[in-house]
């Protein structure tokens, strides 16, 4: 079999060639640290890569949505406890009232004091949070849940929309809660024994009325109906207990499975230094070889046979 010159060279050339296109990979993978520079490296590996990345951007966006959520329900619960705290003292207010010992003006600045407990808790009822959205007015949280009227006690200008956010492939969780649900009505009968529904804001402007005209018995039915409000706002602060207690556990569940995820992800993805410095230098050693052989066989020709 003759070997031509050009043959000779061009065989070493591609060898050279292999190693020095393998040792180039090598090199570009202990730079970025990944096993896999280009897809088509390993398309199987590279679809998994992406699979797991994906799966982790949700869980990410979820964990994001659960931040957010328990912000949410924070400020909720701290606005509760602060509405809570101004019932009880409204309650020792009306307790006070009722005692028959009053004369009309002590009653009167009774009355006094229990209108700025009001407005502070209408105060309350209308609060923001960090985005500027209204706490407790459902789905319409661009404006103020609670709004005075001209002849009346405030209403609640909200909706009963209760949006749920998800947090998880099967699971979701209530964003928002309406002004209902935590400034809760209470039932009144009146003398012919109807039974209707009074508003929180409206149970102290009759109590208020009470104290200023000195009537025992309005006095005294505010004195019940303030237990029945905080009774409900307890209620209220309860259901957000239980939504952050869920927020948690679902934080917990996200945190094992993003650290599932990139525990994968870096067995597919990452590199192994130590077998790839070895891989490198045993191309390396390789390709010098190529290199030292190719020089060397260049150089022979008939002559140096005959000699």
């Amino acid at each position: 079999m003759k070997i031509s010159t050009n043959l000779l060279f061009d065989r070493g050339a591609s060898q050279m060639s292999n190693v020095q296109t393998q040792l180039t990979q090598s090199q570009a993978q202990l730079a970025q640290g990944k096993q896999i520079i280009n897809a088509s490296d390993a398309p199987n590996q590279a679809a998994s890569i992406q699979r797991l990345k994906s799966i982790l951007s949700r869980q990410e966006s979820y964990q994001s949505s659960l931040d957010t959520i328990k912000a949410r329900l924070q400020g909720e619960d701290s606005t509760l406890q602060n509405v809570s705290d101004l019932l009880v003292r409204a309650k020792e207010i009306a307790v006070q009232g009722g005692n028959d010992t009053l004369n009309a003006g002590d009653r009167k600045a009774l009355a006094t004091e229990m209108q700025a407990l009001r407005d502070q808790m209408l105060s309350l009822a209308n609060t923001k949070d960090s985005n500027g959205n209204y706490l407790f007015a459902g789905s319409r949280v661009k404006q103020p849940a609670f709004v005075e009227t001209v002849n009346g006690s405030p209403e609640y200008r909200g909706d009963q929309t209760r949006m749920n956010v998800r947090v998880g492939e099967q699971r979701s969780i209530p964003v928002n809660r309406t002004g209902t649900d935590a400034f809760v009505p209470v039932s009144r009968v009146d003398a012919d024994g109807k039974v209707s529904g009074i508003g929180f804001f409206q149970v102290m402007d009759n109590l208020i009325a009470g104290l200023n005209t000195s009537k025992g018995p309005d006095i005294r039915r505010g004195v019940g109906e303030l237990d029945d409000l905080m009774q409900g706002l307890s209620m209220a602060r309860a259901n957000i207990g239980t939504n952050l207690n869920v927020v948690d556990q679902q934080s917990s569940v996200i945190e094992d499975t993003t650290l599932n995820l990139k525990t994968t992800l870096s067995s597919i993805e990452d590199l192994d230094y130590a077998s790839a410095i070895t891989k490198m230098n045993q191309q390396m050693m390789s390709l010098e070889a190529a290199q030292s052989s190719f020089a060397k066989v260049s150089q022979l020709n008939l002559f140096n046979f005959i000699k």
